[in-house]
């Protein structure tokens, strides 16, 4: 994504979930006034649990490899 760093996305920031489909979490963040998508693998989860709104922090590994395989999407 062009101008967005990891720490910018997830620094004082907060997730919303999103929806469920075909074993994937989908959250949603707003950065710089503009909201976007990304998912968290039910399998990734292990025994963690997923809150409806959490610190973006806390989901940083998924926010990364969201972007890093471009599924880091504007909504």
């Amino acid at each position: 994504m062009k101008n967005l760093n990891l720490i910018d996305i997830v620094k004082n920031n907060t997730v919303h979930f999103d929806s469920y489909k075909n074993g994937y979490f989908y959250y949603t963040v707003k950065v710089n006034e503009q909201v976007y998508r990304f998912p968290v693998e039910l399998i990734d989860i292990g025994a963690a649990t997923m809150q409806a709104t959490d610190k973006a922090l806390i989901y940083m590994r998924w926010i990364r490899k969201a972007l890093e395989g471009n599924q880091f999407v504007k909504i």
